[in-house]
């Protein structure tokens, strides 16, 4: 889906119309369902099958988050990037993925695809908002892996907003075995940023780095940059929940625009069927670009309440 179909709807400035106060669904089109708070748009989950005109046939894709909007509306995520067609809002795949003795790239999408299923569910009230979606990766049409994912917003604050994603694989059949990419670790959860001016700050708990990070073990990193048509800087953070396997898992970090939670990493691990995976991390959107003492202090809040 193209931004500027969103931004002819009038949806990209978060301009639904009737709508006050609380969390509401609706549809953006027949592909892709959003939510908003109030009058502003929070994101949009892209259940259908996207392509684009300006990237090759093959990078058509579905089950992923774009747009992700910032406090003030601005766009925070990117589809499509002419650096990486592949690169696709907030999505999770890897390079090396083997199901049984079959290996294909989830990350390039070939031989390998999501397909959305159906809905878990679907709740949106003053407090928070919950969406279930059912997914399966498919090898041309035999499923090789159940996926499910939960989505759990919380409401904007004067600080920032809270994305809670939890995710659950269970390998069908054939053992699972997933690997990142060699001397960088990228495969897993990734969030692709939206075009920027000016300078890209990534911070992680040993501070704000000026060189990219591969194969870094961390709890959390955080992007950070004035994006295209804002008034001030902006950005998100992905937090690890404490449980995570392999805690603290690899990551790669680029100032080119993109987080990525590398797990297991670089070294594969195999996984038995009919044996659910489940991961869980925290997107928190924010104003301006936090101190590195004040991303520990929001990441302590949410790994003591992740880990109750």
């Amino acid at each position: 889906m193209k931004l500027k179909i969103l931004l002819a709807l009038g949806l990209a400035a978060g301009s639904l119309p009737g709508a006050e106060t609380g969390f509401h669904f609706a549809d953006v089109n027949d592909q892709s369902l959003g939510l908003w708070e109030g009058a502003r748009s929070v994101l949009v989950y892209n259940h259908g099958v996207i392509a684009s005109t300006n990237a090759p046939a093959d990078r058509a894709r579905s089950s992923y988050v774009h747009p992700i909007y910032g406090l003030d509306g601005e766009v925070l995520t990117d589809d499509f990037p002419k650096d990486h067609y592949h690169h696709r809002g907030l999505f999770w795949s890897w390079p090396h993925v083997k199901s049984g003795e079959t290996e294909t790239d989830l990350w390039m999408l070939k031989g390998i695809h999501h397909q959305f299923e159906g809905w878990l569910g679907r709740e949106a009230m003053a407090a928070k908002a919950y969406l279930g979606v059912q997914n399966g990766w498919f090898i041309g049409d035999r499923k090789v892996v159940d996926e499910k994912v939960w989505l759990r917003v919380l409401p904007a604050t004067t600080e920032g907003r809270a994305i809670d994603v939890e995710l659950t694989w269970t390998p069908l059949k054939a053992p699972l075995t997933l690997r990142g990419a060699e001397g960088k670790s990228y495969g897993g959860l990734t969030l692709r940023f939206a075009p920027r001016t000016g300078e890209t700050i990534i911070t992680t708990p040993d501070g704000r780095s000026k060189e990219d990070l591969p194969i870094a073990h961390l709890p959390w990193a955080d992007l950070s940059a004035q994006f295209a048509g804002a008034k001030a800087p902006s950005g998100a953070a992905i937090f690890i929940a404490p449980e995570h396997p392999d805690f603290p898992p690899e990551w790669l970090t680029r100032h080119y625009g993109v987080l990525c939670v590398g797990w297991p990493g670089v070294k594969e691990q195999t996984f038995p069927p009919d044996k659910p995976i489940q991961v869980r991390y925290r997107v928190w959107i924010h104003r301006g670009v936090p101190e590195v003492e004040k991303l520990k202090q929001v990441y302590d809040e949410y790994a003591r309440r992740a880990a109750k």
